[in-house]
């Protein structure tokens, strides 16, 4: 390849560059300093991404009914609050916000030492599929799928042509925390899994694992589809595709293991809860709404590969749970997440797992040991009032 400079000490009247002296510039102002190979290339490249660049496709009449993806030219400005209810929800993300460097995990190492080998293979196998995951979610977002890389293309689709601030602000915080998700599977599984190896096989779950694969190709393949079938596949991803394996790792709660997985596994459940909150207000705004059949036919398609999930491909007889139980537990989330998008239950089953019962709804951890998962930062939530001195309060 052709150096970006002729050498100076070395005189060629043949040179790329002296022949560039006797030239004219082009238009484009190209440095004439730069061989030839150098401008064929940059042109080329510029083409290449010109044409990889979507296109601007004109809106259907049913996208233009849409107040979320009508262009709005106060979309940059935050203020005046047009969509309080919207607001709340990014608000309360904020107030939700967390590191992973806030999670203890000293004492994990001897609790992972200490488990069965086919609980060191659920677990260890689970934390590949959730770093895979937040991905895909965090790419649905700005689309949403399951890791940084999933979940992600979905949220940056939606980013771009979702057009209300607020709904632009949720949208830019969930990344934020769908990759700090990430940062922490990537550090238990580095904490756990000592040869290289194995953690690079865990960590190209998406390549790897056949049942991971599974879960990544249905959400991606919602990312081109219908704004909104996207927003319920999305939905589907955060509500049901993570319920299991969440429920799996409160399992290990319940039996006084992993402390520090089970902690941040409460962090990441009630983030993972609200962005499917999330979702299912941005589709009561939807003014075109798909059908009852449709939105049940995409439920009932993630509930079917969420129980083969857990149930097959990696069954949680395997730390003790029951197979059947946790199939019916897919159901149950189901069902609430169905009555959240305004639509009448599929399954009618009742929840099997009571310390599911009230999980993200009230921390009950001792605050002084540890802090609780239920935990928000001062202030955020509060009004302008709140924190005002005031010498006839109520103690």
């Amino acid at each position: 390849m052709l150096s970006a400079r002729a050498p100076l000490s070395v005189k060629n009247e043949n040179s790329v560059s002296s022949k560039m002296d006797t030239m004219s510039l082009n238009k484009e102002n190209t440095p004439p300093s730069l061989n030839t190979t150098r401008i064929l290339a940059s042109k080329t490249a510029r083409k290449i991404f010109d044409d990889a660049t979507p296109k601007a496709v004109k809106k259907s009449s049913e996208e233009e009914e849409e107040p979320l993806l009508k262009e709005n030219p106060r979309r940059f400005v935050i203020f005046p609050i047009q969509y309080h209810d919207i607001w709340q929800m990014y608000k309360k993300a904020e107030a939700s916000f967390w590191t992973a460097e806030e999670v203890d995990l000293s004492k994990d190492g001897q609790h992972w030492d200490s488990l069965k080998d086919e609980e060191r293979y659920f677990i260890s196998h689970v934390l590949a599929f959730f770093a895979a995951s937040d991905g895909i979610a965090n790419g649905t977002c700005n689309g949403v799928l399951l890791t940084n890389g999933c979940v992600s293309d979905q949220v940056e689709r939606f980013t771009q042509e979702v057009q209300v601030t607020e709904a632009r602000c949720f949208y830019g915080f969930q990344i934020a925390m769908e990759n700090i998700h990430s940062e922490m599977y990537s550090l238990l599984i580095n904490t756990y899994i000592k040869k290289p190896a194995e953690r690079e096989y865990l960590f190209n779950a998406i390549e790897t694992l056949p049942c991971v694969k599974k879960k990544a190709d249905w959400a991606i393949n919602w990312i081109g589809n219908q704004n909104r079938m996207r927003v319920v596949a999305f939905a589907a991803v955060e509500g049901i595709f993570f319920s299991g394996s969440f429920a799996a790792i409160f399992w290990l709660k319940k039996r006084g293991l992993m402390p520090g997985l089970t902690f941040s596994n409460e962090l990441i459940s009630r983030d993972e809860g609200l962005h499917c909150d999330f979702a299912c207000l941005m589709f009561k705004h939807l003014v075109n709404k798909p059908s009852a059949e449709t939105v049940t036919e995409i439920i009932r398609n993630a509930v079917e590969i969420e129980q083969e999930f857990l149930t097959e491909a990696l069954p949680v007889k395997l730390i003790g749970m029951n197979c059947e139980l946790m199939k019916q537990y897919i159901e149950f989330v189901a069902d609430r997440l169905m009555l959240e998008l305004g639509f009448t239950k599929i399954y009618r089953v009742e929840n099997p797992f009571d310390f599911m019962e009230n999980i993200s709804l009230e921390g009950k951890t001792n605050f002084f040991e540890k802090r609780v998962g239920e935990y928000q930062r001062m202030g955020v939530m509060s009004g302008s009032t709140d924190n005002t001195f005031r010498l006839d309060a109520d103690f």
